[in-house]
This record gives C-alpha cells, sequence and structure tokens, in this order.
C-alpha cells in the first residue's frame, strides 16, 4: 500500500531532472500521474514528444499508471488540456505540482527584453496558469487538494545572473503565501519548494566535484509526503530541500529603532545612526553563503 493510493497527480516539466523524480515516486507511493513536458531545450526553444513519454514508460513498466502531455504551461488552452488530461483518464485531480521552468541566465546589464519575459512567462505566468485551473478543479470537485510551487533559493536568498529567474521565483513564493489562506477554507494546502539538485538546468550552475551530492531523487520524498493525507495541515510553507537536507524557510524580524510617534519623526541623520549602529546584529542576506 502507497501513502497516495487512489490519488491523481499532474507534474509539470516532468520529462527529466526533478519533475521526473517527482512523477516516479509519486506513482511508486501509488498516485496516477499526468506527465507533462513540453520537451524542448533548457532555455525553452523547440518541442518534443520523447521526455514525457519516457517517464511514463518508466512509470507503467514498474506497474504504475500514467499519461504524457505535451503542452506549454504558457498556454490557457493547454493548461486546461492538462487537468482535463487528469479527469479524462483518472476521474479527478487530488495533487498539482507547478515544475516546469528554463534558464535564460545573464549579468543584468547585458540582459534583453527577451531573456527578461521568456523566463517570467514561463515560471510566474506558466505556474499561475498551471495552478489556477488545477485550483479551480479541485474547487469543483469539493474533496480538497495538493498545489506544490516550485520557487528557487535565487528567488529566495538571490544568485548572481538571475534577475529574471529570480524576479519569477520571488513571485512564485509570493504568490504561495497569499493562496495558502485562501486555500484553507477548501482543504487546499499549498506549499513552496526550493531544491537543489543536479540536473540540466544546474551542470553548468553547481560546482562539479558537488554536483553527485545533489541527485534530483533525494528531493522528491519531502514533496512527495507534503502531497499525502498525513500532511493535511501544513501549508503557507517555504521548504529549502537539497541532498539529504530538509529546511524550513522562514523570515525574520529585526528591530532597528523605535520610539512614540509624539516624540517626532526621525531625523535623516539620527536614524541613519541608528541603521549602522544595528547593521551587526543583522542576519546575512544569504545564508547559504554565509
Amino acid at each position: 500500500m502507497g501513502m497516495l493510493d487512489g490519488k491523481v497527480a499532474l507534474v509539470t516539466g516532468a520529462g527529466g531532472g526533478l519533475g521526473r523524480a517527482h512523477a516516479l515516486l509519486l506513482a511508486q507511493e501509488g498516485a496516477s500521474v499526468v506527465v507533462n513536458d513540453l520537451g524542448g531545450a533548457r532555455d525553452g526553444t523547440g518541442a518534443g514528444t520523447s521526455m514525457a513519454d519516457e517517464v511514463v514508460n518508466e512509470i507503467k513498466a514498474a506497474g504504475g499508471n500514467a499519461v504524457a502531455n505535451y503542452g506549454s504551461v504558457t498556454s490557457r488552452e493547454d493548461a486546461q488540456a492538462m487537468v482535463q488530461a487528469a479527469v479524462d483518464n483518472f476521474g479527478k485531480l487530488d495533487i498539482c505540482i507547478a515544475n516546469a521552468g528554463i534558464l535564460r541566465d545573464k549579468s543584468f546589464k547585458n540582459m534583453d527584453e527577451a531573456m527578461w519575459d521568456a523566463v517570467i512567462d514561463v515560471h510566474l505566468r506558466g505556474t499561475y496558469l498551471t495552478v489556477k485551473t488545477a485550483y479551480d478543479r479541485m474547487l469543483e470537485q469539493g474533496e480538497g487538494g495538493r498545489i506544490i510551487m516550485t520557487s528557487s533559493t535565487s528567488g529566495l536568498l538571490g544568485n548572481f545572473g538571475q534577475t529574471n529567474y529570480g524576479a519569477a521565483k520571488a513571485g512564485i513564493a509570493g504568490f504561495m503565501r497569499c493562496l495558502w489562506l485562501e486555500g484553507m477554507k477548501y482543504n487546499i494546502t499549498v506549499n513552496v519548494l526550493a531544491p537543489t539538485a543536479t540536473s540540466r538546468m544546474t551542470t553548468d550552475i553547481l560546482p562539479e566535484d558537488i554536483q553527485d551530492n545533489f541527485p534530483p531523487e533525494a528531493v522528491s520524498p519531502p514533496i512527495v509526503y507534503l502531497c499525502t493525507d498525513e500532511a493535511k495541515d501544513i501549508s503557507g510553507r517555504q521548504f529549502l530541500v537539497g541532498g539529504n537536507s530538509v529546511s524550513l524557510l522562514s523570515w525574520q524580524l529585526t528591530p532597528i529603532a523605535k520610539r512614540d510617534l509624539a516624540d517626532g519623526v526621525w531625523g535623516v541623520e539620527e536614524i541613519g545612526e541608528k541603521i549602522q549602529a544595528s547593521k551587526d546584529n543583522w542576519p546575512p542576506i544569504n545564508p547559504m553563503r554565509g
């Protein structure tokens, strides 16, 4: 018996890397899976069917249930077709993992609008279209659901050369932090994953000597657990997962200065002294870098 017997899941960008690992483990735990992948290159160009088909074949060879979908998350019609594929083939949709993504990395001074727009379109708008369609279906079914959005430490903590990607991933985290509050009423949990894993998205980002320490398969177990009935009370959270490390990211408030408004607003020089005096107590901008 698996922890997801009888559940139906949609995973976008599931033809390789993290999406493939999620899909395989979901199926191993008993879920029927819609394996979506456009089949394009890392930068989002091109398309094909082989990537999604290969993952479906893997799932079926292991005794699971899966169907392929080749739509683009940037298309409303394609997003609707992904959800409809779950309903047509398996009768419903319980789980949506919005994982599809591309990279167009470049320092900001060398970035053009096409690079910016493509990444925002796939990551932020693509997550919106997929999640919106899945969420509406879950509301219609009236039985709750599980939504996992994929953010990144680039958006939550920062990374050089990824202003477009970081902006999109920060937007996804903000999307989750609002939607989970609405989902509570309908028993729909909404969480964010910020993964570290070796895949075609990261082979030239992660140092070569540590890539073996971050297999995609190590990221999937906590994410698949969040899709189970046992995790029905976990929502609105940001999980950093990489290797065999799982961490919860939450915000820290560091007081700098406060006084009664009756004493007057701060002067510029006065508040500047307070800011400078408090700097030793500030947390690091990116704790991953020390």
